[in-house]
């Protein structure tokens, strides 16, 4: 085309299209293999514990105490080892020594017999066991002092083995997760919401009124987080949403101190000036220009707060404050793991792997969000 030369009608109408900077950092982040990765891992563990007590046969409260501290298995229980003392255990209950055990499938075949007759009704015993159903007499001898019993095997699976009050560990660790998520995401996401905005604004505007909005985080450093947590359970009492309350309104003044010593920084940037010299509110400027400009530091700091809240849940629970029984968190599991490692390895080995899961997910994702954020990368 010569020079000169006017451009097609049909060129000039052609809508330049640009795209955002989120569309961009979203890309970023979709070519990072672990943190994508990361982020499947983590859903599908978030939805394991949502759903997962559901498939697992166990309520997570349901005690058996015929099986305390069993060890994990992908076999059934009962174990053949366990049939035949818990078989005499009841025998000596309906006064008639058990004889002749015979495992067939899914039913014990067994021969009891007493000095006395023995009263049918006292078979009850092996269906109040968690290991046997309904007892049926098949036959009968000496006047009753013999009895043929037929009883059915309950299967049961414990994947991850039982805890000391005998629930299953799988449904536990589960319901557990499910905690764990909801206060550390929830915790964190109102420190993060009140933590930007304040520490935004406080740095944006400076001078007397940044003085005066850090000493009052100051003050409310100064106050001891146990002492703020009794207070709220003496006005609110013990209950769920407590946990959110008191943590995330302690764990924003780190994250208003962050935020502020960036803001410092941003708003002396060219493009903070000219907002300003075309007149652009405070607010509009605080919304549009700074915090979208401190997100890099503030995920780093979401993966880092949402594994120190889990364990901040974990010592308030420790303390009678936190999460009350039946409920349980990752924190009380490893808890009572470790008080029990020596015989029941189990109890501390799920949890902990589920929680390290957790965490490595949570950190190659911030990892990931950081690099898609970083200002200098767009």
């Amino acid at each position: 085309m010569a020079e000169g030369a006017a451009l097609p009608i049909e060129t000039l109408a052609d809508p330049v299209t640009g795209r955002s900077l989120w569309v961009e950092a979203r890309g970023r982040l979709l070519n990072n293999k672990a943190a994508v990765t990361s982020i499947v891992v983590l859903g599908l563990i978030a939805i394991a514990c949502i759903f997962g007590p559901f498939f697992t046969g166990h309520p997570f409260d349901q005690v058996y105490p015929d099986y305390v501290k069993v060890p994990a298995s992908l076999e059934a229980y009962p174990k053949a080892d366990q049939i035949t003392p818990q078989i005499e255990r009841i025998g000596a209950r309906v006064r008639g020594k058990p004889e002749d055990i015979q495992v067939k499938g899914d039913s014990v075949t067994v021969t009891l017999v007493g000095q006395r007759p023995i009263d049918e009704r006292l078979l009850a015993y092996f269906d109040r066991s968690d290991m046997f159903g309904v007892a049926k007499v098949v036959d009968k001898a000496d006047e009753g002092k013999r009895l043929v019993v037929d009883v059915p095997l309950k299967k049961k699976y414990f994947l991850f083995g039982t805890d000391t009050n005998g629930r299953d560990l799988l449904t536990r660790t589960m319901k557990a997760g499910q905690i764990s998520l909801a206060i550390g995401l929830l915790a964190t996401f109102v420190a993060i919401l009140i933590g930007v905005v304040y520490g935004a604004t406080s740095g944006y505007l400076g001078g007397r009124a940044d003085l005066v909005m850090m000493r009052i985080v100051d003050v409310i450093y100064s106050l001891p987080f146990i002492f703020f947590v009794i207070m709220l359970v003496v006005f609110f009492g013990r209950n769920f949403i407590l946990m959110f309350i008191a943590v995330g309104a302690v764990e924003w003044l780190d994250m208003a101190r962050i935020v502020r010593g960036q803001t410092l920084s941003i708003k002396r940037q060219e493009y903070v000036q000219a907002a300003e010299a075309l007149g652009v509110e405070t607010k509009g400027i605080i919304r549009r220009h700074v915090i979208p400009n401190t997100l890099g530091p503030v995920v780093v700091y979401m993966t880092l707060l949402v594994p120190k809240v889990i364990l901040l849940e974990s010592f308030l629970s420790f303390l009678g404050l936190g999460v009350q029984e039946p409920n349980t968190s990752l924190g009380v599991l490893i808890s009572e793991g470790a008080k029990n490692i020596q015989g029941a390895t189990w109890m501390l080995l799920y949890p902990s792997l589920t929680l390290i899961a957790i965490l490595f997910c949570l950190n190659f994702i911030g990892d990931g969000l950081r690099d898609a954020l970083d200002p200098k990368d767009r």
